[in-house]
C-alpha cells in the first residue's frame, strides 16, 4: 500500500505542477511572457507538455482510484496537488523552470504508472 500510495502521491504531483505551469504561461500577456514564449515554437513545446502532464494525470487518478481507496486521490486533485503546486513549487521555482523541471519528471511517470499498473 506504501508503494502504491508513493507512487501515486508523486506521478499526480509532478503531472499536475507541469499542467498548472503550463496553463499560467499559456495565460501570461504578451508583454510579460518570457522569451522562451516569444519564440515561434515555444507556445506549442509549451502546449505540448502541458497535454502530456494533463494525460499522465488522469492516468495517475485511474491508478490511484483503482489501487487505493476512493477519497485518496479525490482529496489530492482538488487540495493537496494544488495547494503544494501554488504554495511551494511555483514560489520557490517560477512557471517556466518549474515547467522545464517537471516536464522530463512526467515522462518518467508515465513509464513508472505503467510498469505498476
Amino acid at each position: 500500500m506504501t508503494d502504491t500510495l508513493m507512487i501515486f502521491l508523486l506521478t499526480g504531483l509532478v503531472s499536475m505542477s507541469a499542467a498548472l505551469s503550463a496553463g499560467t504561461l499559456n495565460k501570461l500577456p504578451e508583454d510579460k511572457r518570457p522569451d522562451f514564449l516569444k519564440s515561434r515554437n515555444g507556445p506549442v513545446t509549451v502546449i505540448m507538455i502541458g497535454n502530456f502532464a494533463a494525460l499522465t494525470l488522469i492516468g495517475a487518478l485511474a491508478f490511484g482510484f483503482r489501487k487505493l481507496d476512493w477519497w485518496i486521490p479525490l482529496t489530492c486533485i482538488f487540495l493537496t496537488f494544488p495547494v503544494v503546486h501554488i504554495l511551494i513549487l511555483q514560489r520557490l521555482l517560477g512557471n517556466l523552470r518549474n515547467l522545464f523541471l517537471m516536464a522530463p519528471l512526467v515522462l518518467v511517470s508515465i513509464v513508472v504508472l505503467y510498469l505498476n499498473w
